[in-house]
């Protein structure tokens, strides 16, 4: 249990939970104001945090994806329609890239939304061919892993280096974050 503020009527004492986890070689530490482990447990903590960009994924897909960033009208109406279609349109791309997972048997994480919805383009036109019938299967299909759906594994992050002369400043403390592996210079400089 941690105990944060001076007690006084501005800041109040607030009891939180400090809960620290152990992943690979690091650890992570993570506060709640849920006390009680039952109820939350540590390893529900984690992952939620884990999850916690889920929400602005959504609303960046939405938003650049399927063009939310833009009003179509001015009228309170349009407005609403455009949100109310926009977001159902979400939900029902969500719920193929869950069932192409699910045909993959694979997590809906490693389903990319945008190369689905920029796929339903050649769904279309294979259906018009009579070439397919379900865009589950279509996207599923071997001979349609060009389209990109499934994400590619990311190579490991590598940590950044903030340092403003990190070739006179890399065995000293002020380098801010070490790379766990000897890469060359350039390469950590690299975009």
């Amino acid at each position: 249990m941690v105990r944060l503020g001076s007690g006084t009527a501005k800041t109040p004492f607030i009891t939180l939970r400090l809960i620290e986890v152990r992943s690979g070689k690091s650890w992570h530490s993570y506060l709640t104001s849920v006390l009680d482990p039952t109820v939350l447990p540590p390893y529900v903590v984690a992952d939620l945090y884990r999850r916690r960009w889920r929400i602005e994924e959504a609303f960046n897909t939405v938003k650049r994806l399927l063009g939310l960033s833009y009003l179509w009208t001015g009228s309170l109406n349009g407005i609403q329609l455009q949100i109310w279609g926009t977001w159902i349109f979400y939900a029902i791309l969500v719920d193929l890239g869950d069932a192409v997972a699910d045909q993959l048997s694979l997590p809906i994480d490693s389903i990319s939304l945008e190369m689905i919805y920029r796929g339903l383009y050649h769904f279309y036109v294979a259906r018009q061919q009579g070439k397919a019938t379900d865009p589950r299967e279509y996207f599923a299909a071997p001979e349609n892993q060009d389209l990109g759906v499934v994400k590619r594994q990311r190579k490991p992050n590598i940590k950044l280096i903030i340092a403003p002369f990190p070739d006179r400043q890399r065995n000293t403390d002020q380098f801010f974050f070490k790379v766990d592996t000897e890469i060359p210079l350039t390469t950590a400089m690299q975009p």
